[in-house]
Order: structure tokens, then sequence, then C-alpha cells
């Protein structure tokens, strides 16, 4: 997993569910080797903005490009197979994972794009140096495992994609506050040993800002804050109206 440069601008995207128009302008950018964090409640827009980043829901108005190793690379028309292929991978929220099949079942779907083919089982090594709790449990049926196992094994799946740029949507759904904690420092070992450019969506603040070099907060579907480091992003006015109650 060589990671060079991989980098995401969106500019001015909107878009929207038939006559719902859920983005309005947003403008964001995860930069190489960071972790971004997009920040929001449940309904403001966060799953919406990712959704059009992996070509599953298009854009009203905007654009979306990849800086892949100093090619810019238009997102907006690309399937969500091209994208992947690209090297741009998504952890899904709630894992979507197959739960009766095996840890290593699962982790060897992630090595369908061409470009992970070649490395799958060189990665598989490195999933499993990485999640040790894996290696020991290859062979278990995933239903069987804690909320806490089963992340691992959706951000193994990822791993398996050979990805450049990771994307995480609420890593903390359904997991106990100790689990988030350990996917947390998770992600950002992931971050710091494989050179990933992360960008996560996500609700709990007080958890995701401890790995975070930048973030956004998204209102009702446009971008109301623009923090560059996590200083700025822990030292917000409006973090503090919306995540303290000052």
């Amino acid at each position: 997993m060589d990671n060079k440069h991989a980098s995401l601008t969106v500019k001015g995207l909107s878009a929207g569910y038939g006559a719902i128009q859920v983005l309005s302008e947003v403008s964001l950018d995860a930069d190489s080797g960071q972790t971004t964090l997009l920040l929001g409640t449940n309904g403001n827009g966060k799953s919406t903005v990712i959704r059009c980043i992996m070509g599953m829901l298009p854009a009203n108005r905007g654009t979306i490009t990849a800086n892949i190793d100093g090619n810019e690379i238009d997102l907006l028309g690309l399937s969500t197979q091209e994208i992947v292929e690209l090297g741009i991978v998504l952890v899904p929220e709630g894992r979507r994972l197959f739960p009766q099949s095996t840890v290593e079942e699962n982790l060897l779907l992630g090595a369908f794009p061409r470009h992970a083919r070649a490395a799958r089982s060189a990665n598989l090594e490195v999933c499993y140096s990485i999640f040790g709790r894996l290696a020991e449990r290859r062979r278990q049926v995933v239903s069987t495992m804690s909320g806490g196992e089963q992340q691992m094994v959706a951000l193994g799946r990822a791993l398996m994609s050979s990805p450049r740029l990771l994307i995480i949507d609420e890593p903390s759904v359904g997991l106990a506050p100790i689990l988030v904690t350990r996917t947390m420092e998770t992600i950002a070992k992931l971050k710091a040993s494989l050179g990933l450019t992360v960008l996560m969506a996500e609700q709990s603040f007080h958890q995701a800002s401890r790995i975070a070099d930048a973030g956004y907060v998204l209102v009702h579907g446009k971008i109301e804050l623009e923090a560059c480091t996590r200083t700025a992003l822990n030292n917000s006015d409006l973090i503090r109206r919306l995540y303290f109650g000052a």
C-alpha cells in the first residue's frame, strides 16, 4: 500500500432527492495525508455528501475533483466502480458486511478492484498485522462478532482495496463509548502507518476531534464552519454551542 499524493476538493456542491434539496453550495477539501472531519448531526447532509463523492447520487451543481499523484480527475459522471478503481474507498455507515461469511471471506471481497488484485496476499497480511484479533478469528462468522470487531472487519475490507483516499461514514454508530475510542485510535493508526488521506463523516465530536487534522461543520446542508487545524476546530464558538451548550 504505497500511498503518495491523494486529495479531494468539493466546490459549490448542491444535491438532493427528487424535489428535496439537501445540500446547498457545499465546499470542502480533504488534504493529502490528513484526516478531515465532516461533522453534523443526523439529517444535516453528511451521508449525502459522501454519496455524491462516491458516484452514488448525482449532483445538481458543483464540482468534485480528486488529485491522485498530480493528476486532476473529475469524479462527477464516473460510476462508483470507476471511483473505487482510482483508490477512493468507502467504509459505509453500518459496516454493510456479509454476516454469514467469515472474517477472511469478507476481507477478500474488498480486493475486487483491478489494481488491488495483484496485492491481495500482501494486503491481507497488512490487515492481519494491524488487526491482530482478526488474524486470530479469520475463520469466524462475522455475525457472531461484537460491533467493534465488525468495525475492524469493515476497515480491513477497505484496506484490501488498496485505498489512496479512505472515506469513513459514521464509524461510531452502534458502538459503546470505549469501542468508539478504540475505533478512532485505529483510524489514526491506519492514516499514520499507511499514509492514507481520510475523510470521516461523524456526529460524535468528542471522540472524532481527537484524531482530526481539520474539520467542517454541516448544518442544514450548508457548511457553517471550516477549521483548518484541530485547535481551530476545538476552539470554535459554533462547536461550543452545538456540542457543549455554551
